[in-house]
């Protein structure tokens, strides 16, 4: 199956039938004492529970599928910094083909090793996105695999959408739906998502003050690249994707940013309170509540933690 032009609802009704058996359906959680210190009443779709550790099982997954024989039989490639690589190599593996992966060598430990324990071919590279495509490209160009790129994908994108939607048939109604934004692919599958079953619902995206290219992107109206991300959240380095971004300009209200003394300050809520280790990156949107950046004062929010992927040794409130 081809990419679709464009990302439709049709789509990511299609992933949902294509991910049945292959991923989980995570919890939503809430807290009556999160919401008291919030002031509004908080839905946690918890992705941490998700094969592979994050919402990532959903779009890797439901790419590999969509492949036809001819170009699946080749294997796939892609480049990571973590939550990709496993995920792709969970999927690889269910459809029994070859995952090639580029990951930057300073990527989280715990990230290249649940990689290679689903069978990833890890090749490591310069922390720089010019590297890690070049890289992939390479691999691509000498194995015939398919590029199933981390975010700038329509089918990727059509089965991260898959957690909001089920997101809203278990909660109902929501005021706003706050993700976390790197390079775009859950934010902008969960506003089509959103919108296509809950118009009036608002989404909001959420990213480090030192990684803000997509909230400078949706100012300025094009993509400005992220050059030199600076954050703790190493999921949300990566620059804005063309296809997310795309889908962003239309259904996202906006997109606000948080220190990383904000994101540590939530994860360890988060870890304290309702009982969930959230990586750093999947802690920004809930940051983003507590730090008053969006208007959630006695909203119903929805909250997409995307995963708990992180080294146990250096847990950021211990240093």
């Amino acid at each position: 199956m081809s990419e679709p032009a464009s990302l439709e609802w049709e789509h990511i009704s299609a992933a949902r039938a294509r991910l049945v058996g292959r991923v989980r359906r995570t919890p939503v959680l809430t807290s009556a004492s999160l919401d008291t210190l919030s002031g509004a009443h908080l839905f946690f779709k918890c992705e941490m529970f998700q094969n592979a550790g994050a919402f990532k099982a959903r779009g890797a997954t439901n790419a590999i599928f969509a492949l036809e024989d001819t170009r699946a039989r080749h294997g796939v490639v892609t480049h990571s910094s973590g939550n990709h690589a496993a995920a792709l190599a969970r999927a690889a593996a269910l459809r029994g083909i070859a995952a090639h992966v580029v990951m930057p060598r300073n990527a989280a430990r715990a990230k290249r090793a649940a990689a290679e324990r689903y069978g990833a071919r890890i090749q490591l590279c310069e922390p720089t996105l010019a590297d890690r495509e070049r890289a992939a490209e390479e691999l691509r160009a000498a194995t015939g695999a398919t590029l199933v790129h981390p975010y700038d994908d329509l089918q990727v994108m059509a089965g991260q959408a898959t957690a909001a939607v089920e997101l809203l048939e278990e909660v109902g109604a929501l005021d706003l739906l706050l993700c976390p934004v790197g390079g775009g692919g859950l934010l902008g599958g969960s506003a089509v998502a959103a919108h296509t079953l809950q118009p009036a619902l608002r989404v909001f995206g959420a990213e480090p003050a030192g990684a803000d290219d997509a909230a400078r992107s949706l100012r300025a109206g094009h993509i400005l690249p992220s050059e030199h991300p600076q954050t703790i959240a190493d999921g949300l380095r990566s620059s804005l994707g063309v296809r997310p971004f795309a889908v962003i300009r239309r259904c996202v209200s906006d997109i606000v940013t948080v220190s990383d003394v904000e994101i540590i300050a939530a994860m360890r809520e988060l870890w304290e309170i309702l009982k969930v280790l959230a990586e750093p990156s999947a802690a920004v949107p809930y940051a983003a509540v507590r730090a008053g950046r969006v208007p959630a004062r006695g909203a119903r929010v929805g909250i997409i933690l995307s995963g708990g992927n992180l080294d146990l040794e250096r847990l950021p409130w211990q240093a």
